[in-house]
C-alpha cells in the first residue's frame, strides 16, 4: 500500500483485463464442455490426467487449467490442480448445487454477441440487436433460458420461499408470471401441499416448467396460462402473484400498467412478490445488481435495473398500499413484497 501522500502510478492493468474479459467467458465454457471440474473432483490432478479424462491434449489442458487458476476457479500446487470450494459446490456436476448448465444460456452467442452492438445501443438508448432484442414475442432464447437456468435459479427460489415465510405458507392460489423454468412457483408449491400454482409464459417455455413440476412431484397442482402477461386474462382470487425477473425488461410506465392488472387479480389482503436486481440510488453499488443495467441496455428496447425507490413508486402507482425489500442471499437479487 502506498505511503501517505505517495501517488499511485497509473497502470493499464484494468484496461487489459477488461478488454480481454471475453477470454474468461470462453475458458469457463470450454472447461464445462470438457467436463474439467468433474474430472478434477473425481481425482484427476495433473494436466495429463485431466486431459485424458477430457479427451483433450495435455498442452491445451495445462493452458486452460492454468488460466482457470488465474481466474480463481482452480488452485495449483506442485503442478497439481484442485477445485476451490466454490467450484466444487457449483461447477462439479456431482454436486447437488451445480449450476454449470447456466453457461448454456449465459454464454449463448446471441447474448455474448450483444457486445458487438453496444456502441449503437448506447447511442440509441436501447438494444441495437437486429431482431429487436430479447423481449420480442415468443423469442426462442427463453426456452434455452428455462432449460439451462433452473439449477441456478433453484437457489434463489429457495431463498424466496424462506423470505416469504408465512405469506407463502398461507397462500392457496398463486400465479407465477413469466414462469420460465417454473422453479420459483414449484419451490413454493413443494413446500406448501395446499397450494395450487398457475404458471404463465409462452407455450414452448411452459413445457419446460411442466417437466420441472412433474420432477418435483407437484404436477397435479400445477396448471398453466400461455401467452403474454400483458394480453392474457389472469383470472382472479390469487393470494400471491410472483413476478420473478420480469419488470426489468420494460420501462416504468409499462410495469405500472402490469402491476395494476396484478393488483386486480389478487384477493383482498393478497401480495405481489417481485424478484429483481436492485441497485442502490447511486446506481453503481452493489456491483452485480448495478451492472445488470448494461445487460438490459444491450438486450431490451427500454429495460433497466430499477432502484427500490423506483420499484416502490411503480407498486404505489399500480394500486398497492405498501412495499418492502429484503435481500435474497446468496443471490445478488432482492425480493420486493407489495401489499394489496
Amino acid at each position: 500500500m502506498p505511503a501517505t501522500g505517495e501517488m499511485r502510478m497509473p497502470s493499464p492493468d484494468l484496461f487489459f483485463q477488461t478488454a480481454r474479459a471475453y477470454q474468461g467467458t470462453a475458458a469457463i465454457k470450454a472447461a464445462i464442455n470438457l467436463d474439467v471440474f468433474r474430472a478434477i473432483g473425481e481425482g484427476a490432478t495433473t494436466a495429463a490426467e485431466i486431459g485424458r479424462r477430457a479427451g483433450a491434449s495435455e498442452r491445451g489442458t495445462r493452458i486452460l487449467c492454468d488460466f482457470l487458476v488465474i481466474l480463481g476457479f482452480l488452485t495449483k500446487v506442485d503442478g497439481k490442480y484442485a477445485l476451490t470450494a466454490d467450484s466444487a459446490a457449483f461447477l462439479d456436476p456431482r454436486s447437488p448445487m451445480c449450476i454449470a448448465a447456466a453457461a448454456n444460456f449465459l454464454c449463448d452467442p446471441r447474448l455474448t454477441g450483444m457486445v458487438d452492438s453496444l456502441t449503437d445501443a448506447v447511442r440509441k438508448g436501447g438494444t441495437a440487436m437486429p431482431d429487436g432484442g430479447t423481449t420480442k414475442p415468443e423469442n426462442d432464447i427463453w426456452v434455452k433460458f428455462a432449460e439451462s437456468m433452473a439449477p441456478m435459479m433453484s437457489m434463489t427460489a429457495g431463498a424466496l420461499a424462506s423470505a416469504l415465510g408465512e405469506t407463502a405458507a398461507r397462500a392457496r392460489k398463486v400465479l407465477d408470471i413469466a414462469a420460465g423454468h417454473g422453479m420459483f412457483g414449484i419451490t413454493l408449491a413443494h413446500r406448501n401441499p395446499q397450494m395450487k400454482m398457475v404458471g404463465l409464459d409462452w407455450a414452448p417455455v411452459l413445457e419446460v416448467a411442466k417437466r420441472n413440476a412433474k420432477k418435483a412431484g407437484v404436477a397435479d397442482r400445477y396448471s398453466t396460462i400461455d401467452g403474454s402477461a400483458f394480453d392474457v386474462d389472469f383470472g382472479s382470487g390469487y393470494d400471491l402473484i410472483l413476478l420473478p425477473n420480469f419488470l426489468h425488461h420494460f420501462r416504468a410506465e409499462v410495469n405500472t400498467d402490469l402491476l395494476k392488472k396484478v393488483h386486480a387479480a389478487l384477493a383482498p389482503g393478497g401480495h405481489a412478490a417481485i424478484v429483481e436486481f436492485v441497485p442502490n440510488d447511486d446506481r453503481v453499488t452493489p456491483p452485480e445488481a448495478a451492472s445488470f443495467a448494461l445487460t438490459m441496455l444491450s438486450s431490451t428496447p427500454e429495460g433497466d435495473a430499477f432502484t427500490f425507490r423506483e420499484l416502490e413508486q411503480m407498486c404505489r402507482n399500480g394500486g398497492f398500499s405498501a412495499a418492502k425489500i429484503q435481500p435474497l442471499a446468496p443471490s445478488p437479487e432482492s425480493l420486493i413484497v407489495a401489499d394489496r
